[in-house]
């Protein structure tokens, strides 16, 4: 997923919170005192404000020894000192300022990831030039009076503060000497906070941290520095003391003209930037949220008025970094320019191209590291990824570029799903090795899915459960369908096909929604002038899919069964069952297809690992339609309810369906032909955790806050707590009423449920925090003042009464004490005091 700041603008609208200075050698301002900010010793190379004697002949400081190159600035090197000569002309710009680890430390982040990211401005104020962040969370209109309110309350803040060090010939360009803003320890420039306090980093070592190089190019300017620092814990090499990462910054040059924006709409799926506007006519301040998107307008507008295709007048092109191995780069390429079907929805051709980069004979200034191209960057790296981040104008919310990260491992980490979930249907799936043309078209799908985000398009895991479950195992509906209507979300491959289902597509694809989101996001409304002006004709477009599931966003959630991770189909019930049946099939299978001669048993454990993971999933779907709630997102003038309650029925073939596949013993897993190959002990407390897992998630307080909701507002055609907490009771502790010998694995999950009891009858949740409330769908209770305590009291002793009545007959000594233990712990949970 993306990293962003969440920065916007409002066409029209005045941008405050620094003033703009500029001007020539002779205009003069008010001169600091003392160094703004504390950083005018960083930027003049360690001199302090009282030693400068103002601005020197330019061959004084550009002296004949400097190595320099042209482009956004003039960037000069003379010996160990780095100097920007900056265009007066450019003084008072919008800028973006990107840091990445190019190179990072192990176990700190990965090579590529971005830092941060900053809107920032030069300006000169008498003999300085300042380097302020600007900040476009809070605006308004210049007509407004409220402009000079959030003018003065949004001051920007000075990170940098440089003499001036000469003026060209003219007085047309100014240099500063910024060696110290790259070699010193500037907070936002180095490693972020978090990872500062996670290793107790204590310092920027000055005399291990360099200026590597400085790339200059029309637009931006890349600065790569090595930085180490002294830490306390450091995560490799402790020994050391030591961290060292290799920072990649990026400066490039904002647009003149800030593209339109688009406003968001919660009911399309887009990642966005926002503000604060004071302009708008409402009595109360409003956040504004735009979505962020290329900047895409027709070659040919009067073409496009017609209805024709056309191209774009710059399409979105991504180059292939050249560390790609060869058999894998068509496929990364094919997986790029698939969004040119959904492209053509929003009328373009040709929208997004992919390439290979030019040879050093062909373009010998051409780097990845430049700002103006995007990329799928190869990392080697064991890490088992793909990530899709973008960089966009914080003005406007347009994307300006992207490094997709691409490491690996993530071949094994396909390889995984694709043979657990299909192997059962998939000859191909069924070994260590696919032959490259599977793999590369696994990696096609992940590199669709990695550019849909750097589209700006965020995960919408609502849309699978769009798809009725047997029309997975049609061959006619997969083909032409794929596994669900976006590529956006994680419906990875076919678990749900059986044996049989000849035919059957196993694979995600770019689908009905991804096609209507980028036609949504991305078509232009010419005769729109302003955001507002646009909302009609997008409105529009949602309302004529309006009631086609096909068409809902959704974002993870815990309480909506619908938007779950890794899930097919509308009923986690019947596709988990279709799952099941078919692990069932792998599993005794997997030491036949993992067999090499002369290996070890990695891959099969690494494999067995992976049904049990594959299991827990489907448990997790079937767990949250229990108290569920179906959301599907509408606007004031839609009809109906945005939240609806799922019916008693399904929500009780739910707990029915985990009372036989979770907490009565999943036996088929404890395969000994694998066991014994892989390990000397451990499927006993294995499965101890993953029932007991589920046990506590279906007991989530949360979740049974729901189920008391539930039955105050729709009364008795609710699923009520009480019948829930009578069904996990049921499944729990059948023994009770059978008067059956209590297994190990029983006891254990037993044992576990009245932890989990005791928890709830002792412990209270923290609250969301308000930070988080956008984030989380989760619902807050205060457990000692709600149902939950008394119904689990009575639960309690309810067993308590089953346990008196059967420990006299029990002749197993580990059941009679297992039971007698029991009742010690239900005591001391229900009389606390005791203790």
């Amino acid at each position: 997923m993306s990293r962003l700041r969440l920065f916007a603008t409002l066409l029209g609208a005045a941008w405050v919170g620094s003033a703009c200075a500029s001007g020539g050698h002779p205009a003069t301002g008010p001169t600091p005192v003392s160094a703004p900010g504390g950083a005018t010793a960083a930027g003049n190379g360690g001199k302090s404000g009282a030693e400068s004697s103002g601005p020197k002949p330019y061959g004084k400081v550009i002296t004949a020894e400097a190595t320099s190159d042209s482009g956004l600035f003039i960037v000069h090197q003379v010996k160990d000192k780095w100097y920007f000569e900056i265009p007066v002309k450019l003084l008072g710009r919008e800028m973006l300022l990107v840091t990445r680890q190019a190179q990072a430390a192990e176990n700190i982040g990965y090579g590529g990831e971005e830092v941060n990211d900053d809107a920032l401005v030069w300006e000169r104020v008498g003999d300085h030039i300042l380097m302020r962040v600007q900040s476009y969370d809070n605006v308004a209109a210049d007509s407004m009076p409220m402009a000079l309110a959030v003018r003065n309350s949004n001051y920007a803040p000075i990170v940098g503060a440089f003499e001036i060090a000469a003026w060209n010939k003219d007085s047309s360009n100014v240099v500063i000497d910024v060696t110290g803003l790259y070699s010193k320890d500037v907070p936002f420039l180095g490693l972020s906070k978090g990872t500062r306090d996670q290793y107790k980093i204590t310092r920027l070592d000055e005399a291990r941290t360099f200026i590597k190089w400085m790339h200059v190019y029309p637009t931006n300017i890349e600065v790569r520095v090595v930085q180490t620092y002294a830490a306390t814990e450091a995560p490799a090499s402790a020994e050391t003391g030591t961290v060292s990462v290799e920072m990649n910054h990026s400066m490039v040059l904002l647009p003149a003209t800030p593209m339109q924006p688009r406003v968001f709409d919660e009911r399309v799926g887009y990642f966005t930037v926002q503000q604060t506007d004071y302009s708008r006519p409402e009595d109360r301040s409003v956040i504004r949220q735009y979505i962020t998107r290329w900047r895409l307008e027709p070659k040919d507008t009067a073409a496009f008025r017609r209805g024709e295709l056309t191209e774009p007048a710059k399409p979105i092109v991504f180059y292939i970094d050249p560390a790609t191995p060869v058999k894998w780069r068509s496929y990364l390429k094919q997986g790029i320019e698939d969004w040119n079907q959904a492209f053509e929805a929003a009328g373009f051709k040709n929208a997004i191209i992919a390439k290979d980069p030019p040879t050093p004979q062909e373009d010998p200034k051409f780097s990845l590291e430049d700002a103006r191209y995007s990329a799928i960057r190869y990392f080697a790296s064991p890490v088992e990824n793909a990530y899709g981040p973008h960089v966009s104008d914080p003005r406007s919310g347009e994307i300006l570029q992207t490094d997709i990260g691409w490491y690996h491992n993530v071949q094994n980490l396909l390889r995984d799903w694709f043979l657990i979930q299909t192997a059962a249907v998939n000859p191909v799936a069924r070994g260590l090795e696919l032959p490259d043309s599977v793999m590369g078209e696994l990696i096609r799908f992940v590199s669709s899915h990695e550019v849909g985000h750097t589209l700006g398009l965020p995960h919408n895991m609502k849309a699978s459960s769009s798809y009725p479950v047997d029309s997975l195992r049609s061959a006619s509906f997969t083909k032409r369908m794929h596994t669900a209507p976006s590529i956006m979300d994680y419906a990875r491959f076919n678990y749900v096909a059986q044996p049989g289902d000849t035919g059957v597509y196993l694979m995600p694809g770019i689908g009905v929604y991804d096609k209507y989101a980028i036609a949504w996001g991305y078509r232009p409304i010419l005769d729109a002038r302003t955001p507002d002006a646009e909302k009609p004709t997008l409105d529009s477009w949602i309302l004529a899919h309006a009631g086609d599931p096909m068409y809902r966003f959704g974002d993870p959630s815990s309480t909506d069964p619908g938007s779950q991770t890794e899930d097919l189909g509308d009923d986690g019930v019947k596709a988990s069952t279709y799952g099941i049946a078919n692990l069932k099939r792998i599993l005794p299978n997997l030491r036949t297809w993992t067999m090499a001669p002369g290996a070890n048993y990695d891959q099969l454990r690494e494999l067995y690992g992976q049904v049990i993971v594959q299991w827990a999933r489907y448990m997790g779907h079937v767990t949250a339609i229990v108290g569920g709630v179906d959301q599907t997102r509408k606007a004031d003038d839609q009809a109906g309810p945005v939240y609806t309650m799922l019916p008693k029925a399904r929500q009780q073939a739910a707990m029915q369906f985990l009372a036989d596949q979770a907490f009565a013993t999943p036996s088929w897993m404890i395969d000994t032909t694998i066991l014994r190959r892989i390990e000397h002990a451990g499927i006993v407390e294995r499965l101890r955790t993953r029932q007991v897992a589920v046990l506590n998630n279906v007991l989530d307080p949360r979740r049974m806050q729901r189920l008391i909701e539930a039955s105050a507002v729709l009364g008795k055609g609710a699923y009520s707590l009480p019948e829930m907490l009578g069904d996990v009771r049921q499944a729990v502790w059948s023994e009770l009423s059978s008067g059956a010998v209590v297994d190990p694995y029983r006891r254990n999950l037993q044992r576990g449920y009245l932890d989990r009891m005791n928890y709830l009858m002792t412990q209270e949740l923290d609250p969301i925090p308000p930070r988080f409330r956008q984030y989380f769908t989760g619902t807050d209770v205060t457990v000692s003042q709600s149902d939950i305590r008394p119904l689990v009291r009575g639960e309690l002793v309810e067993i308590q009464r089953q346990i008196r009545s059967d420990l006299p007959r029990i002749s197993d000594t580990e059941t009679r004490l297992h039971l007698q233990d029991a009742l010690a712990r239900i005591d001391l949970t229900l009389n606390p005091r005791k203790q």
